[in-house]
């Protein structure tokens, strides 16, 4: 398998993914746009991984590689390609194909439950209630046809699906301790009290287990966009 990663910052990387992808054998590339933005060609890889960033999809003017990669992100997706978008990344498709991403009604930084929409026909199943890592001030609009597939108390559009490989997650499924650590030294000016913002306490002070929950999830929705379809 051929995975192309496109990271927007040096301190969010894949976390929990990377051990799947080494399941895999995976070849992995990355695009690091903090340091060279040289995207592949579309037929250069199979699965394309979106990672997160503390950036907004509508800073054009002060990152003009963004138009370079929301064209590459539309191209990936509309090549079929097996596409997953996490927080920016969500965004971002979104962005690419034609909906609009804005400041959220509320900041959501910390552990809080998702909830699945239900749906009756065959796709992939999140579980109905389970708390996952937000870290997020933006939201967006879902792109036309895309199908909704989870919301929180905080956010309506949590999760959708394009297509049958394309799935963006405004949530970090593929969080570690590590990469919370990240996100709070990186980010620390963020966690201003809110409604649905945690402290730092709050944040680091999870058992093993909903590490545990959040990576197999990770694992779950990576086995779909990835699968041979019949």
């Amino acid at each position: 398998m051929r995975v192309h990663v496109l990271q927007h910052v040096a301190f969010e990387g894949l976390g929990s993914i990377l051990s799947w992808l080494r399941a895999k054998n995976a070849t992995v590339t990355t695009t690091q746009f903090f340091a060279s933005g040289k995207i592949p060609a579309v037929n250069e890889f199979d699965l394309l991984i979106v990672l997160g960033g503390p950036m907004s999809v509508n800073d054009e003017q002060e990152l003009p590689w963004l138009r370079e990669e929301k064209r590459f992100v539309r191209e990936s997706i509309h090549a079929g390609k097996a596409v997953i978008g996490i927080c920016l990344g969500a965004q971002l498709m979104a962005s690419s194909l034609g909906a609009a991403v804005y400041p959220a009604s509320h900041k959501e930084i910390g552990w809080f439950d998702v909830y699945a929409v239900e749906h009756n026909w065959p796709s992939l199943a999140f579980p109905k209630q389970t708390q996952v890592f937000h870290w997020h001030g933006e939201t967006f609009d879902l792109p036309a046809g895309a199908i909704h597939l989870a919301y929180s108390e905080a956010c309506v559009n949590q999760a959708f699906l394009v297509g049958s490989r394309a799935i963006g997650l405004q949530f970090h499924l593929e969080t570690t301790p590590e990469s919370v650590d990240a996100l709070i030294c990186n980010c620390r000016h963020e966690l201003v009290p809110g409604k649905y913002v945690q402290s730092e306490q709050q944040l680091r002070c999870v058992a093993a287990g909903r590490y545990a929950t959040i990576n197999a999830l990770m694992a779950s929705v990576l086995e779909y966009v990835t699968r041979r379809e019949a």
